[in-house]
């Protein structure tokens, strides 16, 4: 029996462990900057007006279920009045949906 070609290229050990530093280090920022979000020393608007770039692939609902007081329910009506997917990250977010939900977060 032959294996299917895989899609993705093989990579050396020290590629390997340069995408696992990088992983690791985007993880703990992201824990910190969720940290910050909760806390208050960071608000959702800055974050999504301009986000730092290990924060770009992050999913908006993940970043706005940081802020106190928005839980899943709060998030998924925003993300529905907004025609925000739950899936989308804060980097694929367009002018508009990043307009819109920055000045509905505002009321």
């Amino acid at each position: 029996m032959t294996s299917k070609p895989s899609a993705a290229p093989e990579r050396s050990l020290n590629q390997r462990m340069d995408a696992l530093a990088r992983a690791n280090r985007i993880r703990t920022e992201r824990a910190q900057l969720k940290r910050d979000l909760k806390g208050g020393r960071l608000s959702i608007h800055t974050l999504l007006l301009n986000p730092p770039e290990y924060v770009e692939t992050a999913k908006v609902f993940d970043m706005l279920l940081a802020v106190p007081k928005y839980g899943r329910v709060k998030v998924n009506k925003i993300l529905a009045h907004c025609r925000i997917s739950p899936s989308k990250t804060i980097g694929g977010l367009s002018e508009r949906q990043r307009s819109e939900l920055v000045s509905l977060l505002r009321r």
